[in-house]
């Protein structure tokens, strides 16, 4: 099948000319079976050899031409497997082993990214088969596939070996393969459909149930451990040479060095690099595993012989179990001798997991977004480490660094925002949860600058931050999704709120103020367009129209915000004397709402009260001005004789949040979108159909590394309902 030059030892004096053979006929047009000694040569290549990015782009180029003839990355792919099989059936593999390995991956990673990131229209075709005729590899494969033989060889180690100092370079350089290998999911739509080709994801999918649990488990213990462990850098030549951080700068760089391929094809050489890459890579692809969704459609639809349209099938897809979901679903704390009713142990049907550490750990890592929605995917699918969060007394490791983001909102992107708020929501459910963060108090709120916040309660604070969001969201984002969430969570947390303080009461009612001024704007500018629309165009119409939405909507908020206080007064009164002062201290500002037809019940409600306390003041009114700590004392005296007496009963509100039927639409492109902003290597943006992308924006590295282009935020509203 054609010649391969004899190489020498990796110990003697390595020759450029030869790289250039080896690599050329790698991607040339000669095909060279599995057995062909040219495949050890290729993966004994020394670690320390390098070429300019121009010759890789070429290499990638030809080999795109020629590997349906050739099926080379298929074959490197197979070798790939072959390496990390003889690795992990030794119980000491030699290093020939450990860099063949290395070579293999890293060689497949950059070939299979560059024919996926250029694959044209929708036929998906990396020629992944080999020949009949090629015996090497019928007694290996069997009835398996490559795809399937490599992920679950890829799967296999990552779930088996223990990242070592000897083997952190392998864990990095598989996970960045396994995150190429699933990238054909950019190429799809955003709405998953049955003509989508993820062939390395669903061989993923296809693993048996043990080994999944093993590397949802391995990959969050990776999450955990967050370990940095500089591997044994003294067996390749151009990493021993004192510059550590240059190696470690991104997820991945440490292998830009291996096999011709220069540092900055892949990876970018500038800015800060991750401090923990084996932990970050492990979250994207776990993250990518757990929300992929396959459609499949009826024997019978495939054949054409189904009745069911095509529009009917993208408005109910029926998906195929993800088992990956479903293990982390499923997980419980390996603290805990869990026992069914039947008394039969839960396992073999669910992975143990440290819930201490991972609790710690999100509380540490939640200022990254994929630990954000890491966190909500075990909130909103594993009741089990829910119920764990809400028995911790030390709920401000979690809450805290939320409402930091929360805080700084203009700094986040809104589907951060979206995330941030729906883990409150869910956590607000609980009522144990709302009655326990008002016991929990914080000496101080340093990230706080408009007011110094000293020994406020947790509730207080979160009370606060909430109120904080909806006015921001007001005069920015103006989006009813995140305004309803926000008013939903501080509805539960109402008829629970322990001792508000004076600045989150204040807070409270001018909320209230401030939706009422808007809202009275509208109404001004809505009467005034209709009395001047009167006989005019269809365009003054619409626009009275579209503003007698946009009032409806106001009308929605303020009574929203009139059931909160309600339930404040009616349920937890005497607890909040700061409730009622503040109520007192503002009370014009629900004199216009009297007679409004939507707000008068609740607006009675809150003249009792007031009526109520008034009554106790001019009984003890003396000559001369009331300070605020007299005022406060006679609230404080007062409510252990209130009673209730005349107040109005409402049904109490409670949200709850449920994903929409079709959730897929809005997680799927996030995650990716999360993954190649934070991953260190570039993708053709051309190719992306899985969300829109800013094709003009400009690049931030030299290297091609897209920063805007895949800047997080601006996706369609997260799919949820709120059913009170």
């Amino acid at each position: 099948m054609g010649s391969v030059p004899s190489t020498q030892r990796k110990d003697a004096a390595f020759s450029p000319d030869t790289a250039e053979y080896l690599i050329g006929t790698f991607v040339g047009d000669e095909p060279f079976p599995l057995s062909s000694e040219f495949w050890q040569k290729l993966l004994e290549l020394p670690l320390y050899v390098q070429w300019p990015t121009q010759r890789v782009q070429q290499a990638c180029e030809l080999l795109a031409k020629n590997n349906c003839h050739t099926r080379h990355l298929a074959k490197i792919l197979f070798h790939l497997a072959c390496c990390l099989q003889e690795f992990m059936s030794s119980s000491s593999a030699s290093p020939l082993v450990y860099e063949k390995a290395i070579n293999a991956v890293y060689i497949g990673s950059i070939f299979l990214k560059h024919l996926i990131e250029s694959v044209q229209g929708d036929n998906i075709q990396l020629h992944l088969s080999l020949e009949d005729n090629d015996d090497v590899h019928k007694d290996i494969l069997r009835d398996q596939t490559i795809e399937n033989l490599v992920m679950r060889n890829v799967l296999n180690f990552i779930a088996s070996v223990e990242v070592s100092s000897d083997t952190f370079l392998l864990h990095l350089e598989l996970l960045n393969f396994i995150i190429i290998a699933m990238s054909t999911q950019l190429l799809c739509g955003p709405s998953p459909g049955p003509n989508d080709v993820n062939p390395f994801l669903d061989a993923a999918m296809a693993q048996d149930s043990s080994l999944v649990g093993s590397v949802v488990r391995r990959l969050l213990l990776n999450f955990m451990t967050r370990s940095n462990v500089p591997f044994n850098r003294a067996n390749y030549s151009i990493l021993h040479d004192g510059s550590q951080s240059s190696v470690l700068q991104r997820v991945g760089s440490a292998a830009a060095n291996i096999v011709l391929f220069p540092f900055s094809y892949l990876v970018s050489s500038s800015g800060e690099g991750s401090k923990s890459p084996i932990a970050d890579i492990s979250i994207h692809v776990l993250l990518v595993l757990v929300h992929y969704h396959k459609c499949v459609v009826s024997e019978d639809y495939a054949n054409g012989k189904s009745s069911t349209s095509d529009s009917s099938l993208k408005e109910n897809p029926h998906f195929s179990d993800n088992p990956y979901c479903k293990a982390l679903e499923n997980a419980i704390d390996c603290e805990l001798d869990r026992v069914d009713i039947e008394g039969n142990a839960h396992s073999a049907r669910h992975i143990k997991l440290p819930f201490a550490s991972l609790f710690d750990t999100l509380g540490i890592c939640l200022a990254d977004e994929a630990a954000v929605l890491l966190l909500y995917s075990l909130l909103q699918g594993n009741s089990a480490f829910l119920e764990y969060v809400l028995v911790r007394t030390d709920l401000d490791t979690l809450l805290m660094p939320i409402l930091e983001a929360l805080y700084n909102a203009p700094r986040r992107t809104a589907n951060q925002i979206y995330m941030l708020l729906i883990i409150l929501l869910i956590l607000s459910q609980d009522s144990s949860f709302n009655a326990s963060i008002h016991k929990l108090i914080l000496t101080g709120v340093p990230w706080y600058k408009e007011r110094l916040l000293h020994r406020t309660s947790l509730g207080s604070l979160m009370v606060v931050i909430l109120i904080r969001t909806v006015q921001y969201n007001l005069s920015k984002l103006r989006d009813v999704y995140l305004q309803t969430t926000c008013l939903a969570t501080l509805a539960n947390m109402a008829p629970h709120v322990h001792r508000l303080s004076a600045y989150a009461s204040q807070r409270l009612v001018s909320l209230f103020d401030m939706l009422s001024r808007k809202y009275n704007k509208l109404a001004e500018r809505r009467d005034s367009k209709l009395h001047s629309a009167k006989g005019n165009s269809i365009e003054g119409n619409s626009l009275v129209e579209d503003m007698s939405t946009e009032l409806h909507i106001y009308t929605d908020f303020l009574r929203l915000v009139l059931e909160i206080i309600n339930a404040i007064l009616t349920y937890a009164l005497p607890r909040n004397p700061e409730v009622v002062y503040a109520i007192m201290h503002r009370q014009e500002v629900f004199q216009p709402f009297k007679n409004h037809p939507r707000f008068n019940e609740l607006i009675d409600n809150i003249y009792t009260v007031l009526d109520f306390f008034n009554s106790r003041m001019d009984a003890q009114r003396e000559d001369g001005d009331w300070s605020v700590n007299e005022v406060l004392q006679v609230i404080i005296v007062n409510c252990r004789s209130w009673r209730g007496d005349g107040m109005k009963m409402f049904t109490q509100l409670r949200f709850t949040y449920e994903q929409e039927s079709h959730p897929e639409e809005f997680f799927i492109p996030y995650v990716w979108q999360l993954v190649l902003s934070h991953c260190g290597f570039s993708f053709n943006t051309a190719a992306i159909t899985l969300f829109p992308v800013n094709l003009h924006t400009e690049r931030l590295e030299e290297n091609g590394v897209v920063g805007s282009t895949l800047q997080n935020g601006d996706f369609d509203k997260p799919e949820y309902q709120l059913d009170p």
